[in-house]
């Protein structure tokens, strides 16, 4: 069975987002793979004795969401952090979408803020409807509650604790500027086309 490959980021100095915010950031990054892999070891072992093991896997297999969710969010978050802060351009794909469901990209931008300070911990999403043809913004509660099925993933934030408590304590809104001061625009613009193909 194939296992999931811990990613390497190339993360530059944040500005408002200490180095030492990043390195646990990614400790706990490298634990969802980590997890990931394990948690699917062990469905294939339970698996193999069929009835026996069937209530201890399919509690497993409720597991790995949590863990392959985990892996696959702070991907898509650090990526979006890798190369320094990128405005959109002028002729951004992303920004005449964005503009065209809520008039301005700030008018969006004001909105994925008041959604990031959701109560208690999880991620504020904006993703890629194919069907609908339009971006959503979303909560997601811890990261396997609420994922919304065959929406591809344009942008994200983490909002759970570990990502702010070291810099800001409990002010998630300056953590909220701060990454948002941070973004790679160019590479949430990337996992845009992707998405809209």
């Amino acid at each position: 069975m194939s296992e999931y490959t811990e990613q390497k980021f190339s993360i530059p100095e944040l500005a408002g987002i200490s180095k030492k915010t990043v390195d646990e950031h990614l400790k706990l990054y490298a634990g969802y793979v980590k997890n990931a892999n394990l948690v699917m070891q062990k469905i294939e072992a339970y698996g193999k004795n069929g009835d026996a093991d069937a209530y201890a896997a399919s509690e497993l297999q409720r597991r790995f969401s949590f863990e392959f969710n985990g892996m696959r969010n702070h991907e898509y978050y650090f990526k979006s952090l890798e190369g320094g802060a990128k405005t959109l351009t002028a002729n951004s794909q992303l920004k005449k979408v964005v503009e065209k469901e809520w008039g301005s990209f700030d008018a969006w931008l004001a909105r994925f803020k008041t959604i990031a300070m959701t109560r208690g911990i999880g991620w504020a999403i904006l993703y890629y409807d194919p069907i609908a043809e339009k971006l959503t913004n979303a909560w997601i509660d811890e990261q396997h509650l609420g994922q919304l099925n065959g929406l591809p993933y344009v942008f994200g934030i983490d909002m759970w604790e570990h990502s702010f408590y070291l810099d800001y304590a409990t002010d998630k809104k300056k953590y909220v500027e701060a990454f948002l001061a941070n973004v790679n625009w160019a590479v949430v613009e990337q996992n845009f086309l992707v998405a809209a193909k």
